[in-house]
């Protein structure tokens, strides 16, 4: 079985937010939402989960979320199981972040990949009844 099984989201660090929001919003017609951002919808029932979705969205270049990596970006990956993968990495010798999220958009942890891009990983709700 595979860890990482879709992309839940991409994010980007901006030196200013809302000229780059508008940027996408006015040259590549995305359409960008009050909170910063835009959701996909998966066209196919292929993707991980029927219905499922992928996030963009722009921080502020000030953001704590993407914790202490100096990228401007961060991608969020989908797991079926995020203690399962967070185990496995930690015992591989991986830095991973020791905090875990939970809310009612499911769980996330995260890990540092070796050039120090903080990586997102989320187990959506309902995804390990």
């Amino acid at each position: 079985m595979s860890r990482v099984v879709g992309i839940g989201g991409v994010f980007i660090k901006a030196k200013d937010p809302q000229a780059l929001r508008a940027w996408y919003r006015d040259y590549l017609e995305m359409d960008i939402e009050e909170w910063g951002g835009m959701v996909f919808f998966w066209n196919s029932k292929d993707g991980p989960g029927e219905g499922g979705t992928t996030t963009w969205s722009i921080f502020d270049e000030s953001t704590e979320y993407f914790g202490q990596s100096p990228s401007r970006c961060m991608i969020n990956f989908i797991v079926n199981d995020l203690d399962t993968v967070l185990n496995a990495l930690r015992n591989e010798g991986c830095d991973v972040d020791q905090k875990i999220e939970e809310s009612e958009y499911g769980r996330f942890g995260w890990v540092m990949d070796p050039e120090d891009n903080r990586v997102e990983l989320w187990e959506p709700p309902d995804r390990n009844p």
